[in-house]
């Protein structure tokens, strides 16, 4: 729907904008001339309504004079500097929880033409532990929001939910990004509680995950299985071990339990990044239950607390 939405506005853009570079380029000399010609035959100044009879401004000029600037800038802003989305899920969660708006960094990872999404100015890359929004590979009219654990060439390992990382390292290198090279590295994770979340009668516990240079939250259902059958199977490596392709990253939601990532469905390439989230602009509860009369996607409250930078 937001590609769809993009597509709308550019449009709306270029067809208000070539009506009004045509009215200004052919029509407006004209209708000037008419006028000039009307004032030099009357002794009297025309008054707007004598002018407006004389060469009127047809409705669909005027609309799109109107409107143009207006949309020519939400355009501009909205597809090259930053753009709001919704959280639908609590996949993300307890960073980003359902009811969130959160806006997205364009300009991140690159300049894209909002239409066709070809890369139009090369800017930078995404970094370990950034919050990307993205083009689902596997249905790209659908946006997704994870974290970047895996960078081109990095093995990855997550089994009995510990996250493993060796890097890709050159020739001679004895450390990445803080990562140790040729060995795979414990991320490690420390328990902040077991009380705050639950899935049904199920505890949820929430740790600690420390990437290098960025530290993070993450939740997971001990009483749930590692659903490792329904692990994307890359060839040549372990039903829970992955190596990222070049020009691709690996994503997972730090909802581990409850988040369909690349663990299930493989990588995310470089030209399906949409941005980075960066800020959560409001944060609405939508906590209606069964006997409530308002319907669900009625807000109960907003959440202040929330609002600020996304770690």
């Amino acid at each position: 729907m937001a590609g769809y939405f993009s597509v709308f506005l550019v449009l709306l853009t270029l067809g208000s904008g070539l009506i009004w570079l045509i009215d200004h380029l052919l029509y407006a000399p004209k209708r000037k001339e008419r006028i000039a010609l009307a004032q030099g035959a009357s002794e009297q100044p025309l008054d707007e309504e004598t002018i407006e009879q004389i060469a009127p401004v047809p409705a669909i000029t005027e609309s799109a004079k109107s409107i143009f600037p207006m949309i020519a800038a939400i355009t501009v802003f909205r597809s090259f500097i930053f753009e709001p989305f919704q959280i639908p899920s609590g996949s993300m969660m307890p960073t980003l929880l359902d009811g969130d708006f959160i806006l997205v960094q364009k300009y991140a990872y690159g300049i894209k033409d909002p239409v066709w999404r070809s890369q139009l100015v090369e800017v930078d890359d995404p970094q370990r532990g950034d919050i990307a929004v993205f083009k689902f590979p596997l249905d790209e009219r659908i946006d997704f929001i994870k974290r970047i654990i895996g960078l081109p060439g990095d093995r990855i390992v997550y089994r009995d939910r510990q996250l493993y990382i060796k890097p890709y390292c050159n020739e001679g290198e004895q450390q990445r990004d803080g990562l140790a090279c040729g060995e795979f590295n414990k991320i490690n994770l420390d328990i902040v509680n077991r009380d705050e979340f639950k899935q049904g009668a199920m505890q949820m516990v929430r740790l600690t995950e420390s990437l290098p240079g960025v530290t993070h939250d993450v939740l997971v259902t001990p009483q749930l299985p590692e659903l490792t059958e329904r692990y994307y199977q890359q060839p040549g490596t372990r039903r829970d071990e992955w190596v990222v392709p070049e020009g691709s990253y690996f994503a997972m939601g730090d909802n581990r339990n409850n988040s369909q990532d690349s663990r299930m469905w493989g990588f995310v390439p470089k030209e399906n990044l949409v941005g980075k989230a960066v800020f959560i602009w409001m944060s609405f509860d939508f906590e209606n239950g069964p006997d409530s009369i308002l319907p669900s996607w009625v807000p109960t409250g907003v959440r202040f607390e929330r609002l600020g930078n996304i770690q």
